[in-house]
């Protein structure tokens, strides 16, 4: 089975496969997670310094943020993984 590959925005991609959850920057409980990997290094900052619309939990406690919208990225893994 090839991996499939979800773009997040700016040429970056991620493994779709390995997606947890996709969710809004705005609430305490993401910036806490945020946080977090940014304290222990796992997190990447795919966003390119645009404004974070979306923050990315992947199954290997890595957290990826982007500038691009959460209904947006869901319907690029939905594509993918059908």
């Amino acid at each position: 089975m090839a991996v499939q590959l979800v773009n997040v925005g700016f040429g970056n991609v991620v493994a779709a496969q390995r997606i947890v959850a996709i969710v809004t920057p705005d609430s305490a409980p993401a910036k806490r997670v945020v946080q977090e990997a940014r304290e222990r290094s796992r997190l990447i900052d795919a966003s390119h310094g645009r404004r974070t619309r979306a923050v990315v939990v992947m199954d290997s406690m890595h957290v990826v943020l982007s500038a691009l919208l959460p209904e947006t990225l869901a319907g690029r893994v939905a594509a993918e993984t059908e």
